[in-house]
Formats: C-alpha cells, structure tokens, sequence
C-alpha cells in the first residue's frame, strides 16, 4: 500500500523532519508529471505530488491535471489525499486549521481549458461512467485522518466542509463569493475538484484536506496585499504539514467504493 499527497500553495518542502526526498520525472499518456519519491522515518515509502511545482511556478489552468493523477497511479499509489489551501465562506469555520472535505460543488466538470474533466479526453480501451456510489470523498480514508489528527493532538472540526470549485487563475468577485456561500460551499479554491474526480475515476480512494487562509466573505473583514496573502500562506502551512506528514506515514489501506460502469458489463 502507497499513499500518494497532492500539496500546493500551503506547503513546504523545506526542513521536513526526518523525511528524505527525490525528484522523479513520470511518463504517462498525458505527458510527464514531476513526483517527489519521499523516504519517511522507518524506511516507508509515500509519494508527493506538487500541483504547481517545485517552487511554485504553474497558475491553476497551466497544471496538466491528467499526467498529475496518472503519475500517481503510474508509480503504483493505491489511495490519495489530496490539499489545497482555501478562501472561507461561512463564518462559523475556523481559518488557519485543517479542513476536511466532505463533497465538493463543481458546477461544470470541466478542466480551465475547457476540455472534459475525465481521464478520457478521447475514446479509450479503459472509458466508462464514474458512478458515485459512494462520493468522490472516501469516508473511510477521511476518517483515517480525523483519527491521526485526534491522535497527534490536532485540532481538526468534526464537521465536514463542502467545497467549491472555481477554476483559475483569477480570484472571485464579491458577487461569486456570495453566490458561492448560497449554493452550500463553505470554502473555495481554483485546484482541488478536478485531481478529485480524476483519482476517482483512476479508481484510487480519496480524501481532501483543506485550510482557509482568509475569509473569502465579502462581508466579513479579510486581509488584503501581498505581503499578507503570504503571511497567511505560511501560517496555514504550518498547520497543515503535521497532518500530511502523519497521513503519508500512518494511513491503512482503504477499499474503494465508487464504480466505473463500462458498457462490456451489460
């Protein structure tokens, strides 16, 4: 069993207790995707996935969505949490303290180049339905990381947040914040769904691991510049690195329990 972490904005590879990385360039049919191969504390094995690079350098529409979730199924990981660091929408979440994901709003399942957001772009021998049977969140592997976070200590809400997916790389109009909290999405980022519904129908198991790094809500006081937008950035990072970290070392195998239909079943 492997596990493999997408990280982003809120994460940092510098200075990772005990934790020993390598860069791997994978080759899939969507081109290649670069991994870091991570040796953890006890010799184990996880895989990490920066969505936008190493350092940050790929806006949300110029990340090969595809090639990123094929790598990680190419290097043989058998489940995936995936991160993002998000804009809060109701004022009864806490900023600056992990999230978990419950279900996501992506009103068109679409990648920011407006193609499909599917592994099957194009008629291929593996394409078929993605039923959701039991949600693109895995709350099996979801409740793994509640339990890891109970253990270590880390403040972690019970309740889960429904997320929103806004493709980038702008940021949202008041206007959209406001319709955002009003169709249910509690917060919002330009990444997330799309590896979501991807890794799905890759059929490996996934959770989703959020934190808010301002409040999105236009009526609610948030901080502005760039010198805060990184200021929060770091302050989310340092809530959010335990728990990866944990996760990658600790979790269990978890059963997958969507399905893909494929027409050679009937």
């Amino acid at each position: 069993m492997t596990t493999g972490i997408i990280v982003g904005s809120a994460f940092s590879f510098d200075d990772l207790d005990g934790v020993q990385t390598e860069r791997v360039e994978v080759d899939t049919r969507f081109g290649a995707f670069t991994l870091l191969e991570a040796t953890l504390k006890g010799s184990k094995t996880a895989w990490f996935a920066p969505r936008h690079g190493i350092p940050h350098q790929t806006l949300p529409h110029q990340i090969n969505w595809r090639a990123m979730c094929a790598a990680l199924a190419e290097v043989g990981c058998t489940q995936v949490v995936t991160t993002s660091s998000v804009g809060v929408l109701d004022a009864d979440v806490p900023i600056m303290t992990p999230l978990l994901v419950g279900d996501i709003i992506m009103l068109d399942n679409r990648l920011p180049d407006g193609s499909p957001c599917t592994m099957w772009p194009t008629r291929h021998p593996s394409q078929g339905h993605l039923v959701l049977e039991g949600g693109v969140i895995n709350d099996a592997l979801a409740d793994q990381l509640a339990a890891l976070a109970r253990r270590a200590k880390i403040d972690v809400p019970t309740a889960r947040v429904v997320f929103g997916y806004v493709a980038g790389p702008r940021t949202k109009t008041r206007a959209e914040n406001r319709m955002w909290a009003t169709l249910g999405a509690q917060v919002n980022s330009m990444t997330l769904a799309p590896e979501i519904v991807l890794l799905n129908e890759l059929e490996l198991p996934v959770a989703a691991l959020v934190v808010g790094h301002k409040y999105s809500l236009p009526d609610r006081a948030g901080t502005d510049g760039a010198e805060s937008v990184t200021k929060q950035l770091e302050d989310s990072r340092v809530a959010m690195e335990a728990l990866v970290l944990s996760a990658a070392r600790d979790l269990e195998p978890t059963p997958y329990t969507n399905h893909i239909y494929r027409f050679d079943e009937a």
